[in-house]
This record gives C-alpha cells, sequence and structure tokens, in this order.
C-alpha cells in the first residue's frame, strides 16, 4: 500500500497533473480555434459526409462549447472523471469520423484544431497522423478516467476537506 506523500504518490500525482493540463491544453485550443470561425466549422464538420445536412450547422455551433466546457472543467480539476469520460467518447467519435473519411477516400482535413474541408489539389491527408495523435488524448483521458483525483483540483480539495470532517466525526465519537 503507499502512502500519501510517498515518491510513488507523487509520480503518479505528477502524471495525472500533466495529463488532465495536457487535455485542458487540447479542449481550450481546439474549441477556442473553432469558436472563433464558426463557417470554417461548419465547413468542416460537413466535410466528413456523416451527417445530415439539417444536423451539420448544430453540430458545428455546439461542438466549440462542448470542447471549451470540457476543458474548463479539467483546469478546475472540477468533476474530473466524467471530463474525461465525455472526453474519451467525443475522441472515440474523432478517431471513428476520420478512419471513415480514410475509408471512403474523402481528402479532407480534420479540422481538429480549426479549419478543416477539402484539401487543395495535391495536398495529401495526415490521417495516420491524426488518429495517433488522437489516440494519445485518449490515452490522457483513460488516465483520469482511471486516476481522476490530481492535484490542484476542485475534486482533491473537496475529497481532502470530506476526509478531514469524516476523521473529526471519527475522533468526536471514539471520545
Amino acid at each position: 500500500m503507499t502512502q500519501a506523500g510517498s515518491p510513488r504518490v507523487f509520480a503518479w500525482d505528477v502524471v495525472g497533473l500533466v495529463a488532465r493540463l495536457g487535455l485542458t491544453a487540447v479542449w481550450l485550443l481546439s474549441g477556442f480555434e473553432k469558436a472563433s470561425d464558426p463557417r470554417e466549422t461548419v465547413v468542416a464538420v460537413r466535410s466528413y459526409e456523416l451527417l445530415p445536412e439539417s444536423l451539420v450547422s448544430t453540430v458545428a455551433a455546439a461542438l466549440p462549447y462542448l470542447e471549451i466546457s470540457l476543458g474548463v472543467l479539467l483546469v478546475l480539476g472540477f468533476a474530473t472523471r466524467l471530463a474525461a469520460v465525455l472526453s474519451a467518447v467525443l475522441l472515440l467519435v474523432f478517431i471513428g469520423g476520420v478512419i471513415s473519411a480514410a475509408a471512403r477516400g474523402l481528402l479532407i482535413d480534420c479540422g481538429c484544431f480549426g479549419g478543416g474541408g477539402q484539401l487543395q489539389p495535391g495536398q495529401q491527408p495526415s490521417y495516420t497522423l491524426e488518429i495517433l495523435r488522437d489516440i494519445g488524448f485518449l490515452a490522457l483521458a483513460g488516465y483520469l478516467i482511471w486516476r481522476p483525483d490530481t492535484p490542484l483540483s476542485v475534486d482533491r480539495f473537496v475529497r481532502l476537506r470530506a476526509d478531514a470532517a469524516a476523521a473529526a466525526t471519527d475522533d468526536e465519537t471514539v471520545e
């Protein structure tokens, strides 16, 4: 059993903090980039040719704010496991979309961090790198699902306060 303050717990805490802040950066950067150019986000969503046209604008309008919301939850470390689960689901959807585009021979920019749409003649898609990158992000989300309690987080603050209150209650019942 590891003790709080041990080198092993410290290492896990560092990994958790890096995972949480890394995923925070991904969602905030991509969300703000998409929100800054809503028309381009519509083009990117449409280029995958997966949604009926009636849903393209709605998904393109909601996606940046979902990403920003996930980033805010993660930077605060609030509901970290929930944010990580939602991140994993969204990343799996993104990976599936890129795989689908590649399998159908579409020549598009993923639009992952803004931009998107059809590639210019002569440009080649970078689907393999996009999938590998998203699998890396998925690994960060997976770590946070497994171990959501990270330093400098609301979750940890609440847990420590609850532990202290429980210990105080235990001490009162012993006396």
